[in-house]
């Protein structure tokens, strides 16, 4: 299978990892996009655009990215407070009135963002068709008691997370959260990423790729405890009622899907898309805008999570909504920051490094936190930074 794409010089081991994650690790069409400094050091691609078919992945096209969206979404919530429209500590309902309901009186906009608001399950699950409607889903949400005490405790928010973070955009900005990630993030970034894809972008032959139902976790060797895969089939459970907050699982291709607006679950990017956007958190991409101060880098990767995770059975770690480097979802580096998508994708930022990344595909498996393909990726450029120190 034919690489496509660029390294530069010292980075030829994330092109040896990429063919491998084909070769070895059944992947079938991806793309991998690494910047240093601001500046492009990774750019490939291969395989075919869809994973049922023969067109081959092109330069420029884009994935669903699932819970990779997450970390956009919380970008967007430290950017608001960065400029000073939205406090950490104080309380949802003085944005949101209505969320002050069944017993969420107290909890924080800081609770929300670090998964530790209680309500990552849905007593009457939504359809598709009803999800996609962002003011249903806020409703839904809002009217939901938590299921453990706000903020003493935290829980995956797998589907329940984008009308936590798309409504409180809304209320604090008056902006649908699609249009504002692209005017506020995607744009000043130049990134090729969308939470809601636009029709334009959805017509435009070999922009987007289709997907298949998840396939085994190829090159996983450690099978989750059966304790884990228990509750995850166990339809009472916390863990399978997060995921289901959505029922029945919509279908990802459907282009209704595709265009609604939810953060945690069905944004559309590129490789580079997505690394672009985590390098504009942490400094000037090409020359061009850095949406995140210092102190908002700090903020985002201070943990607010930590420990035995109530949805995902695991240990987990979380700082403002994005996910840090740990065992669950191993990044970087201890200071990294970013975000994996069930199955596949993941973008990070590490500061230190100056390094932002990017991992898109079309074969998702069922691993949900740490993917082997995209740590295979990870440890590569792990590799060749031990290897070249200096930009």
């Amino acid at each position: 299978m034919d690489v496509h794409g660029t390294v530069a010089e010292g980075f030829e081991p994330v092109r040896d990892a990429f063919a491998a994650n084909f070769a070895a690790r059944g992947d079938r069409g991806a793309a991998v996009a690494v910047y240093r400094d601001g500046h492009r050091v990774v750019d490939l691609w291969g395989g075919t655009r869809d994973i049922d078919g023969t067109a081959p992945w092109e330069r420029g096209t884009a994935q669903i990215v699932r819970s990779a969206t997450k970390g956009v979404a919380a970008a967007g919530l430290l950017l608001l407070h960065q400029r000073g429209e939205l406090d950490l500590d104080a309380p949802v309902g003085a944005y949101w009135p209505e969320y002050k309901a069944a017993g969420k009186e107290r909890t924080r906009v800081r609770d929300l963002l670090a998964h530790r608001a209680g309500v990552p399950v849905l007593d009457r699950p939504l359809t598709p068709e009803q999800a996609a409607d962002p003011l249903r889903g806020a409703e839904a949400v809002a009217a939901q008691a938590p299921v453990w005490e706000p903020g003493t405790g935290h829980g995956y928010h797998a589907q329940t997370y984008s009308w936590l973070t798309g409504e409180l955009v809304r209320r604090v900005t008056g902006r649908p959260v699609g249009a504002w990630i692209a005017d506020e993030i995607a744009g000043p970034a130049g990134a090729d990423l969308w939470v809601g894809l636009p029709p334009g972008e959805a017509h435009r032959a070999g922009r987007v790729g289709r997907i298949a139902d998840p396939e085994p976790a190829g090159g996983l060797k450690v099978r989750p405890k059966r304790s884990v895969a228990e509750t995850y089939a166990d339809p009472a459970s916390v863990t399978n009622r997060a995921f289901a907050a959505i029922s029945p699982l919509p279908d990802e291709n459907d282009p209704a899907y595709r265009a609604a607006s939810l953060p945690a679950s069905n944004g559309v990017a590129t490789a580079d898309g997505l690394a672009r956007c985590y390098a504009a958190l942490i400094g000037e991409v090409d020359g061009g805008t850095r949406l995140f101060t210092p102190e908002t880098v700090t903020l985002a990767r201070t943990e607010q999570s930590a420990g035995p995770d109530r949805v995902l059975v695991v240990g987990t770690r979380f700082g403002l909504g994005h996910m840090l480097h740990g065992g669950a979802s191993p990044l970087l580096a201890p200071g990294s920051f970013g975000h994996p998508g069930r199955g596949g994708a993941l973008g990070f930022a590490d500061p230190e490094s100056g390094v932002a990344f990017g991992y898109v595909t079309n074969g998702f498996r069922t691993s949900v936190t740490a993917d082997p393909r995209a740590q295979a990726l990870v440890r590569a450029v792990r590799t060749a930074l031990t290897a070249s120190p200096v930009a």
